[in-house]
């Protein structure tokens, strides 16, 4: 099973075959037309912004990217959202709330900013049931370390529930991007529970010096070993050797939809690393299921 799928319509059955019922992927995007929209056409610019293309792969109405997902065997997904400026995202967390409500593969998702009202509106998408949170420092272009998020951390650890944070340099690197900056935070909040997006590319191997210090952060797999994102951040050597010491921290994650290869393309990279004996299927069904749907509570 290792081999992974040729294509999109081979992965349910690559899904059975690793004796699961379906699988999890705790990095998928979901957002207003009119934002996602916005997100498109910075896509569309791809060769001005990163020097390459990056045609959109999955580009269709929201209910037909649910319908993919189900096709696919996606059993439960955390649709993350992010605003790039204060004022949105509390209208982005109340969004994301009633998407989840209509889509019951969605898990309860928000988002912050550093603004005023940051750790109430955080406070309330708990209460309302939130189960996993988003921050992207690259596109937010803020600081971690503001002391205006400083409860919003603590809310967060004392609540176990995660936070994808994009905070690596790739593909861009932005005026607080970086592990070294994400750390201060961390040795405020040591028992946050948070997770990697892209798995810092290109700062893998500061990710694991990372989490060999902080029990509670995990990687997730979002665009990682993929030929499209190896001409820009190739893996080091001994990536399989360093997954094997946190095995059970490393979570599905796929930037579905805005992908500009197949599903498919990510789940192969992900059991290209299984090939590797101290991995296997074992290692497999922890990434794509079991250790997100415990993140998740699914």
């Amino acid at each position: 099973m290792t081999a992974g799928p040729a294509t999109d319509a081979d992965v349910p059955g690559w899904i059975a075959g690793l004796g699961l019922d379906g699988i999890v992927d705790l990095h998928v995007h979901f957002l207003p037309k009119p934002v996602l929209d916005k997100v498109w056409a910075y896509f569309d610019r791809a060769e001005q912004h990163y020097g390459t293309p990056w045609p959109i792969q999955y580009r269709t109405p929201e209910p037909e990217r649910v319908e993919t997902l189900r096709a696919l065997g996606v059993k439960a997904f955390a649709p993350l959202v992010y605003p790039h400026k204060p004022g949105m995202a509390e209208w982005l967390t109340s969004w994301v709330l009633e998407f989840a409500e209509q889509v019951p593969e969605a898990v309860p998702t928000g988002t912050f900013y550093p603004e005023p009202g940051a750790a109430s509106s955080v406070d309330s998408a708990l209460r309302a049931g939130a189960r996993c949170f988003k921050a992207h420092v690259q596109v937010g272009a803020y600081d971690p370390r503001d002391a205006l998020l400083d409860q919003v951390w603590g809310s967060l650890s004392e609540a176990g529930v995660p936070v994808v944070i994009h905070c690596g340099h790739g593909p861009l690197r932005g005026d607080f991007t970086g592990l070294e900056v994400f750390e201060e935070v961390l040795r405020r909040h040591p028992r946050l529970t948070a997770v990697l997006a892209h798995a810092a590319m290109p700062q893998f191997t500061t990710a694991f010096e990372l989490m060999a210090r902080y029990p509670r952060v995990h990687l997730d797999t979002t665009m990682v070993g993929v030929p499209f994102s190896e001409a820009m951040s190739p893996l080091p050597p001994d990536w399989t050797v360093r997954l094997a010491e946190v095995a059970d921290r490393v979570v599905l994650g796929t930037d579905f939809p805005n992908i500009p290869y197949s599903y498919a393309t990510q789940l192969r990279a992900i059991a290209g690393w299984a090939a590797d004996d101290r991995l296997g299927e074992p290692f497999l069904r922890a990434v794509l299921h079991d250790t997100p749907a415990k993140l998740l509570s699914v």
